[in-house]
């Protein structure tokens, strides 16, 4: 009795610390439990100027090196919280507050048990009136494993691509 109890308040703080580490890996991404139903609108490409005091972001899914059959989905968070989520080469755009920002993207799982692997961060400062574009490239091998590019990209090669890949529109599952 004594050693089980040795144990529990010898390994609480260590199982305290994975919950924290998990949280500490990704501050930009949301809650790991939310996911997203996505469509994709391939004949659709919206395009947007950002709104007065405000700063646009899009977020483009690149899978044009991406060879398996399956695509995955791309959950976007922003400071803490998912905002959306593309599914194939897709796009969608958000407004945002002008100053510093913190960017994830992350696969979204398959099965409700399972945590994202997959993820990848960025950050930038915004200003109010400018359009700001992020790049998802996946990566797949013929050994199976996968990987993810998160990285902004020049404004003529986002409005090149939002204007040829699929537009993005999701809501959250229940």
């Amino acid at each position: 009795m004594k050693a089980a109890l040795l144990f529990f308040l010898l390994a609480s703080p260590a199982l305290a610390q994975n919950k924290l580490a998990d949280t500490a890996i990704a501050p930009s991404c949301g809650q790991e439990e939310v996911k997203f139903n996505v469509k994709t609108l391939k004949h659709e490409h919206p395009a947007a100027k950002p709104g007065a005091g405000e700063a646009l972001v899009y977020f483009i899914e690149d899978d044009s090196n991406y060879n398996s059959i399956f695509k995955p989905t791309i959950r976007a968070g922003l400071d803490g919280g998912w905002v959306g989520a593309t599914h194939g080469s897709s796009y969608f755009y958000f407004s945002v507050a002008p100053g510093e920002h913190h960017l994830c993207a992350s696969w979204q799982p398959l099965d409700d048990s399972e945590k994202s692997r997959t993820k990848a961060l960025a950050h930038f400062t915004a200003e109010a009136g400018h359009a700001y574009y992020f790049r998802v490239k996946n990566h797949w091998n013929e050994y199976g494993t996968v990987d993810i590019n998160f990285e902004p990209i020049d404004s003529d090669e986002g409005q090149l691509l939002a204007s040829t890949f699929s537009f993005s529109t999701f809501h959250p599952r229940k």
